[in-house]
């Protein structure tokens, strides 16, 4: 049940940031196709965190060191638009135009916004 609310937090997040990030579109007709286009891409930007956000930490382990973990912005800019090429491969309606501002402020607000709604549910696991 925790991942299905985790699941649900992300794609509510990924909504949030299509409404205010300018350069992140969800292009959908229907309220029932935009849902699972954001449910989808929630699932596509957990995988590719969870696969290679560790191996990213590990090979440039010094580039974190040397810039106080702020290698961190790039690197979640960087996977949010690799999530958004998966779902243009897939033909899901969700775009993200350029690496900055677009993927970068994107991927802090989907990362502010996940915490602030995971703060609010809470974890009663």
């Amino acid at each position: 049940m925790g991942i299905l609310i985790r699941l649900a937090i992300s794609a509510i997040a990924l909504w949030i940031t299509t409404v205010i990030v300018p350069g992140i579109t969800l292009s959908t007709d229907s309220i029932g196709e935009a849902v699972l286009t954001l449910v989808v891409v929630a699932v596509i930007f957990g995988v590719v965190n969870a696969v290679l956000r560790p191996i990213i930490k590990t090979v440039g382990c010094a580039f974190y060191v040397l810039t106080l973990g702020l290698v961190a912005i790039v690197v979640n800019g960087a996977l949010f638009l690799l999530t958004s090429w998966i779902a243009g491969e897939l033909d899901l309606p969700f775009h993200v135009d350029d690496f900055w501002p677009s993927a970068v402020v994107g991927a802090l607000l989907v990362g502010i916004a996940s915490w602030v709604l995971n703060a609010l549910v809470g974890d009663k696991d």
